[in-house]
């Protein structure tokens, strides 16, 4: 027989000294060990377990105060983890939760289960672990709906003690230890299920209206789509340097131009910039591309998203700290030139100088790049003192040719391009545009891209040729957007960005 010891057996952490190992985590390591001398497994493969707590919940239901049936449908096997405990003498409370939040209290009492099992309740149970429990569902005195236990047994032993259930968590410690956040926080349970019900709303109205979801490579050789930064890796097999993706964009459009006139993906896209409370480095973006449509058209499939997930979370009023924003009422245009325009006060065209901007913005002490041009400026006029102030939904429209390289031209006016952004709280939450599909006019605004790229522009795009390859073969008329489905989750919910993402990106602690 090999000497080699049971993975069971092998010591946690032997590199950190006894003393270092805090107090309660020592105590719970000489419980599993002492579990382990007795023969019993402190994590075992497998445990009793018929019913989920809100099964086992819902039997009890019909049941009055005090009545304990003995039918065998009452019979039932239930696990979870144990969130409160209350040990008398003859007689133990404890509540489970399982899942999301479902709780449900258990009883284990000395004429049902004996001395010994529950001795060993007494001594081996602490808050967090898992627990197996079968006996009967009863109605306890006091009314609540609680299983009798007749035996139970550990099915997976904490060895950290949970945070304290009354005192709140950190946001640091929230959001670096999500895992013990979930287990102690309802809101934060709350939080994943508005998140997957926004998310499966959006799948939903997509798909409904004819779409296709498709998937596109996360890697890439080539970044495009957007005016970002890109994380860079290198791909062994082809000795390649490579990119993670800064958007959907491309891909999705040659889909469009193979002949899926509906497509959209929502996946992880990686742009490696600041971080703060509305921006993080991995986030996740819905873009869907419809052929035959425009800017107009498009912003109603948008509309259609949002009101839809509006509804699956449960409201179209949203309470915030400005006031309350009211999906319901006019999604209003606004053009860019006349936004900025009202902000400072005097008219602002595509043609007023670069040097009056610069005046106008140090008036309002907006910050700027000496390098800036005049749309540029523009921009940021546009950024620092007109969207914090819309509240309401509105499509900012009419920019600039920078804004956008991938939008087409104004139909009415060439200096202009068709594309907008949504801002609703202040905040933009989407962008969108008819598409530039002309190969000749592509190729020139991404030309003049790598050309800023080369110069050092690091948000630059590069120029991909397979994508100009596609357009080549003939683009059907289409609108498309971009979403950002973090941003949308911090509309309905007042969160910032690192509450919605569930396990976001933080500084390594030392």
């Amino acid at each position: 027989m090999s000497d080699t010891p049971t993975r069971e057996h092998v010591q946690p952490d032997p590199g950190i000294p006894d003393s270092d190992v805090p107090e309660q985590m020592r105590v719970r390591r000489d419980k599993r060990e002492r579990l382990l001398g007795k023969g019993v497994a402190p994590y075992p493969v497998q445990v009793p377990r018929t019913h989920t707590l809100a099964e086992a919940a819902a039997l009890g239901e019909p049941l009055e105060a005090g009545e304990e049936p003995e039918g065998e449908q009452f019979a039932v096997a239930v696990a979870g983890r144990v969130v409160f405990s209350r040990n008398t003498g003859k007689l133990c409370f404890a509540t489970l939760q399982e899942g999301v939040g479902t709780r449900l209290q258990v009883m284990l009492s000395l004429a049902a289960v004996g001395q010994e099992a529950l001795d060993a309740w007494k001594a081996d149970v602490d808050l967090g672990d898992h627990v197996s429990v079968t006996g009967r569902v009863v109605r306890s005195r006091r009314g609540e709906v609680s299983v009798m236990a007749d035996s139970w047994t550990m099915a997976s032993k904490a060895l950290r003690p949970l945070p304290t259930l009354h005192k709140d968590l950190s946001e640091e410690t929230r959001v670096r230890q999500r895992y013990a956040d979930l287990i102690v926080r309802q809101e934060a349970r709350d939080m994943v299920r508005t998140r997957a019900a926004i998310t499966s709303s959006i799948r939903r109205t997509l798909d409904d209206r004819g779409f296709v979801e498709i998937e596109t490579p996360v890697l890439q050789l080539v970044h495009g789509g957007a005016a970002a930064r890109p994380f860079r890796t290198h791909l062994n097999a082809f000795d390649q340097e490579m990119t993670l993706r800064i958007a959907l964009e491309l891909n999705l459009k040659k889909a469009v131009v193979g002949g899926i006139d509906k497509v959209y993906e929502m996946g992880r896209i990686f742009r490696n910039e600041g971080i703060d409370s509305t921006h993080s480095p991995e986030f996740t973006m819905l873009e869907f591309y419809q052929a035959y449509a425009d800017q107009t058209s498009i912003a109603e499939v948008l509309r259609s998203v949002i009101l839809d997930a509006a509804d699956a979370v449960g409201t179209r009023r949203i309470e915030t700290d400005k006031g309350i924003i009211d999906l319901d009422g006019e999604w209003r245009w606004l053009p860019v030139y006349t936004a900025v325009s009202e902000a400072v006060g005097e008219e602002i065209t595509w043609e007023t100088p670069v040097e009056r901007l610069r005046e106008l913005a140090a008036r309002h002490q907006v910050p700027l790049d000496e390098s800036w041009g005049a749309e540029k400026v523009v921009l940021e006029l546009l950024g620092e003192l007109v969207e914090p102030t819309l509240l309401q939904p509105t499509f900012l429209c009419d920019y600039p040719p920078s804004a956008q390289p991938l939008a087409r031209q104004h139909r009415t006016d060439p200096h202009l391009i068709e594309a907008w952004d949504l801002i609703i709280g202040g905040m933009e939450r989407g962008t969108g545009f008819s598409e530039l599909i002309d190969p000749v006019v592509q190729r020139e605004v991404l030309t003049a891209q790598s050309l800023r790229a080369a110069a050092g522009d690091p948000e630059a795009m590069s120029l991909d040729e397979d994508f100009l390859r596609a357009l080549e073969y003939g683009a059907p008329p289409m609108g498309g957007i971009g979403l950002g489905v973090d941003r949308l989750v911090m509309l309905f919910t007042g969160a910032g960005i690192r509450e919605t993402i569930l396990f976001p990106h933080l500084k390594p602690q030392q």
